[in-house]
């Protein structure tokens, strides 16, 4: 008896001295720190030029977009992630782990079939690698590395700020096709900074980042776009920055602090042409049928044209604003009609993206392929309009199909503005249906 005792002893001591390395079916539960290196191609660091000032903006940190979030296991085998941009949560349940034959690596697969992306690579309890892949651009894979146990988003030092950004700026960026107007709203606590940037065709998300000193950071990930803000407080309290949208897109930004600042009426920036007092259409839905606003269907009720695209998080943000309002306020007395613009020539494929988005969303209503998302491509698809100067554009047609109102862009949750518009959108519906 004594003999099996020690046997027991010494075996309880010896499976003291091993760490189970993954107790999970995947990885590691609670927060993570992730980054995509955006380094455009050829190109190495970012430099922002304004007149004859040159600024490199932080050495430590260029290129890499990073982005916090949770792992959350379901059960014992099951898991998904939440993105977190700030006060946003994206919860992302598409997720796929199995081991390459190969190699006897441990991959995994976190989809975003909305958007038409995905993150792939490998991983152990504590680390994943690989990269961030959008497949409506042509070879767009771009480096991803996320570690186990951060929640920090871009620092954990605690460089006292030469101000504090709290409020409205007044902001113009400048891209190689001119320059735009934008409006940021801040919120700062401490080192911490929230907030987001207007323009007059939508807004920058959710963005969450830091203050430094004199530099500032912002960034948000969503599963379909990355950007990065950074930017250079000047003496005289104004900023200088870059913001880069992944490795396609970048603009030089200035920023002045501004109570007042503003923007154009969304509804007096795209309008009928001269000698047009409808709109009229024809195209096909997912289903191959022909859809026209003179179909029977649609005879005795006033309607809501909806300009969007799959691809576009603005465009998501309105399409849930939608289907959310008819489903609180359902009535047969307005019907409403999305034109799709997508990022595929193949009217096929954009017919599958548009299933899964309907699908994904609970939407209820008409979606139409109505060509591609090239916005000056697209202006001929609907020849009465100025121009299709944003992504969503929002129709509002009376009973004989006349447009009352054509509100451009979309102020979503994140900025101040998204109130205003519920407000004005129920005013819109009442004034349609009385």
């Amino acid at each position: 008896m004594i003999r099996y005792l020690t046997v027991g002893i010494v075996l309880i001591l010896i499976a003291g001295c091993f760490h189970i390395e993954n107790r999970y079916s995947g990885m590691a539960p609670g927060p993570w720190r992730a980054t995509i290196d955006i380094t455009p191609l050829g190109e190495a660091g970012i430099v922002t030029e304004v007149g004859t000032k040159t600024y490199n903006l932080d050495d430590t940190q260029k290129n890499q977009l990073p982005f916090t979030f949770d792992l959350i296991y379901d059960n014992e085998t099951d898991f998904h992630i939440e993105i977190i941009n700030g006060e946003e949560r994206i919860k992302v349940t598409d997720i796929q782990i199995g081991r390459n034959r190969e190699n006897n690596k441990d991959t995994f697969l976190i989809n975003f079939p909305i958007y038409e992306s995905y993150i792939k690579g490998y991983y152990n309890e504590r680390i994943i690698e690989g990269e961030w892949v959008v497949t409506t651009k042509r070879n767009y894979a771009l480096p991803f590395v996320a570690k186990f146990g951060k929640n920090h988003r871009f620092t954990q030092l605690k460089q006292k700020p030469v101000m504090n950004l709290t409020g409205n700026w007044e902001v113009q960026f400048e891209d190689k096709d001119g320059a735009y107007a934008g409006v940021g709203e801040f919120k700062q606590e401490g080192n911490e900074l929230r907030g987001t940037f207007r323009t007059e065709t939508g807004d920058y998300r959710f963005l969450e980042g830091t203050v430094q000193n004199d530099k500032v950071y912002l960034s948000v990930f969503d599963g379909a776009h990355a950007f990065l803000f950074e930017a250079k407080i000047l003496a005289d309290k104004s900023m200088i920055g870059t913001f880069r949208a992944g490795r396609h897109y970048e603009a030089s930004w200035t920023a002045t602090q501004n109570t007042e600042a503003t923007l154009a009426d969304p509804n007096s920036l795209t309008y009928l042409k001269k000698g047009y007092d409808k709109l009229d259409f024809s195209f096909e839905n997912i289903n191959g049928e022909t859809i026209s606003l003179t179909d029977a269907t649609y005879n005795g009720k006033a309607k809501l044209i909806q300009i969007f695209g799959t691809w576009c998080p603005n465009c998501k943000d309105e399409s849930e604003f939608l289907v959310d309002y008819f489903k609180q306020n359902p009535t047969s007395d307005i019907a409403v009609i999305g034109l799709a613009f997508e990022k595929h020539r193949d009217i096929e494929k954009s017919k599958a993206a548009l299933r899964r988005y309907k699908e994904r969303l609970g939407m209820d209503y008409e979606l139409l392929v109505a060509g591609y998302s090239d916005k000056k491509e697209a202006a001929t698809a609907l020849p009465m309009l100025n121009h299709i100067l944003a992504y969503p554009t929002l129709i509002f047609l009376d009973k004989e199909n006349k447009v009352k109102k054509i509100h451009t862009g979309f102020a979503g949750p994140a900025t101040s503005k998204y109130k205003d518009f519920k407000v004005e959108f129920e005013k819109n519906i009442r004034d349609l249906i009385k």
